[in-house]
């Protein structure tokens, strides 16, 4: 039996695709190890959205190429959405790579793994993207007490700066029956959160029930007694219904967070982008959310520098982020991705324009995110606790503002010794930049 090592990269989708990987191994006797080095076989599970996610994969597999040239792992098996997408372009530029595996045929992982170490050729597998495995057992690499639950993959909103489509194919989403059964599998195993993901959770069950599901799938979820969070990723504004806001208002398990990507606030840009809306329709929406959910937490990513954008356009949006007063913004350099329709478009902005613009929100998010932390001092909080850091003597917790991983914490002092995964109430005394600082 093989010891195999796995990094995975990119979005939480990706990273679901490599625990369901990762299970079939082990449950075929493979040894699984924490470290990449010393193992017989390294899977790199890639993610190759965007410029920068390629450039971090190619990165890893150099990395692990020189780890191979050194004798410190044998086979380098390349996966995920940079496989999928480029195939047999990885090969031809790094033939050290043992293994290239589309999407289609992760579920066969077990067999290519020992083909591989068997064959002294690269082995190409690739396969359909339908077939990608969207339920079976995980082996886990988030903490014991979260987890992610994959609802769907693929996309069929063709936003035109976006390769998903082309990479991992339509939506499929999977039956409300058979996430909730997850759900509780994980539930029993210890998960108190439980965050819903998809490329548009938004559109969730609408491939499969002619009409999206979420509100229904949240609902069922509720009654899972042993999950304390409920949290929803990756939202699309134009299809965040009443009845989803309603169950988020409703239901305490469901964390009033919501992860709503717009992109840009300009019809005309958003037009270009083939998305809906514009500054007024979605200044209505979110008014419309925080009337109904009041200490709701809004995170956006938005996109500066997309072909055709003006300095007005631009200055627009930097007007619209200063209006709302987001709680968490992301924002990145448009890149042109070939296959899309926007690479074509004309009117390219340059690059270090595109990367100004971007730095130009980000600074004024910065204030906004100081005003919102400073409101929060003296407030007492349900806090998740993530860990204990011995050399500044604090622990760290997220609030239900916070998705782990990708959001600030909080560190707070207590008297008391706490195990991860457990709830506690805290204290907000103070504000380190994007961090809060409490005690219990």
């Amino acid at each position: 039996m093989a010891k195999v090592g796995m990094i995975s990269l990119g979005c939480p989708k990706n990273q679901v695709d490599a625990e369901l990987m990762l299970a079939k191994l082990q449950s075929a006797g493979h040894e699984i190890k924490s470290e990449v080095y010393d193992c017989d076989a390294v899977i790199i599970n890639t993610c190759g959205f965007i410029e920068d996610a390629k450039r971090e994969a190619i990165d890893n597999i150099l990395e692990m190429i020189d780890s191979k040239e050194a004798g410190e792992i044998s086979k380098i098996i390349v996966t995920g959405c940079l496989a999928e997408r480029y195939r047999e372009e990885i090969l031809a530029e790094m033939p050290e790579i043992d293994a290239v595996v589309g999407i289609g045929n992760n579920g066969n992982i077990v067999d290519i793994l020992e083909q591989t170490l068997e064959s002294e050729t690269p082995v190409i597998a690739i396969g359909e993207k339908e077939a990608l495995p969207l339920c079976g057992q995980r082996l886990l690499t988030t903490p014991e007490y979260w987890a992610y639950l994959k609802v769907a993959d693929g996309c069929s909103n063709r936003c035109t700066y976006c390769a998903i489509p082309g990479i991992r194919g339509p939506q499929r989403s999977r039956p409300l029956e058979e996430c909730v059964e997850e759900a509780r599998a994980l539930a029993a195993d210890g998960v108190k959160e439980l965050i819903v993901i998809a490329q548009d959770t938004t559109r969730y069950g609408e491939d499969i029930y002619g009409e999206p599901k979420l509100a229904e799938l949240l609902t069922e979820l509720c009654r899972i007694d042993e999950l304390v969070w409920i949290r929803i990723l990756y939202c699309y504004p134009d299809r965040l219904t009443d009845d989803v806001l309603d169950v988020m208002a409703r239901e305490e398990k469901v964390c009033n967070y919501i992860d709503l990507p717009l992109q840009h606030c300009n019809g005309d840009i958003l037009k270009r982008m083939n998305r809906h809306g514009d500054r007024e329709s979605l200044t209505a929406l979110i008014n419309r959310i925080r009337e109904k959910i009041p200490d709701v937490c809004i995170r956006t990513t938005f996109m500066t520098g997309f072909p055709g954008e003006t300095e007005e356009n631009f200055t627009e949006l930097a007007e619209f982020v200063k209006e709302i007063g987001f709680d968490r913004l992301g924002c990145f350099a448009y890149s042109p991705e070939e296959g899309t329709p926007a690479a074509d478009f004309p009117d390219q902005v340059e690059q270090s324009e595109k990367i100004h613009r971007g730095e130009l929100i980000m600074d004024s998010q910065y204030g906004i995110v100081l005003e919102h932390n400073k409101e929060l001092v003296g407030k007492t909080l349900k806090v998740i606790v993530d860990g204990y850091d011995p050399y500044a003597d604090v622990y760290e917790g997220r609030t239900f503002r916070d998705a782990p991983e990708i959001d600030g914490k909080i560190n707070f002092i207590s008297d008391k010794s706490f195990t991860p995964g457990t709830f506690v109430d805290v204290k907000v005394t103070d504000f380190n930049e994007y961090d809060l600082l409490g005690e219990v």
